[in-house]
């Protein structure tokens, strides 16, 4: 079995739900008392979110840079980036290291794929649903993005940091979360996206018809497929 590297904290609670999944997974696969064999290296969200909202990402991927190069040092023989906003510095992060990334975005979109999903709705941080390099990488494996209108995505934004990263679950804000999915729905998406790992603490496929991707699962799937895939 190869080494999970885990680059987490971003947030913790996001972070505690990958290592179940990924332990889940093993057990599911391998049976008796198997586990996975995985290495953490778990940061500050303060700093890291501090930095996002400045716009320093030089900063952030300095800080994972080295994080990720901790993980290849303890033996990790590939890596997962614990949350969707900050694949924005994954060309960094895979430029400081000898051993492979496993890209989220590249891992959901074949399973969109896979499911003859062709046009999503994409919920995650501002920085996901707005910027390019989340959304240019779903395009180039032929799938067309949807994203919210701005007062939506305002209102994502900041569920995903004044409530999930915080620990908080508030139906209200489930409800206005399902609200933007039966509009996406409804602007054509065959799906959507849950693309903030902590967005899964709020909503998932019992509560709602439209079809749900949950990243951190699939992302975490991939891991296990990884894991115990040959050399």
């Amino acid at each position: 079995m190869k080494t999970i590297g885990l680059l987490g904290g971003m947030s913790w609670e996001s972070t505690q739900t990958y290592y179940r999944l990924i332990n889940e997974g093993i057990k599911a696969r391998l049976g008796g008392l198997h586990s996975a064999k995985l290495v953490l290296f778990s940061v500050d969200f303060a700093e890291i979110e501090a930095l996002q909202h400045r716009g320093d990402w030089p900063a952030t991927a300095d800080i994972l840079s080295r994080a990720a190069a901790s993980l290849q040092k303890a033996g990790a023989d590939f890596l997962l980036i614990g949350t969707n906003t900050m694949h924005k510095v994954a060309p960094e992060i895979e430029q400081a290291v000898q051993i492979p990334l496993l890209h989220i975005a590249d891992a959901t979109a074949e399973v969109l794929r896979n499911d003859g999903i062709n046009r999503v709705g994409l919920l995650g941080t501002r920085f996901t649903m707005e910027q390019a390099f989340y959304r240019e990488r779903l395009e180039k494996a032929g799938i067309e993005v949807l994203t919210p209108d701005e007062l939506q995505r305002e209102a994502v934004h900041r569920v995903i940091y004044e409530e999930l990263c915080q620990g908080h679950v508030l139906a209200q804000s489930r409800d206005a979360y399902l609200d933007i999915v039966n509009s996406l729905s409804g602007r054509g998406a065959q799906a959507v996206i849950l693309g903030c790992t902590e967005i899964g603490l709020l909503i998932n496929q019992k509560d709602t018809e439209v079809p749900l991707y949950d990243t951190t699962a699939i992302h975490a799937i991939q891991a296990v497929d990884q894991a115990l895939a040959g050399p």
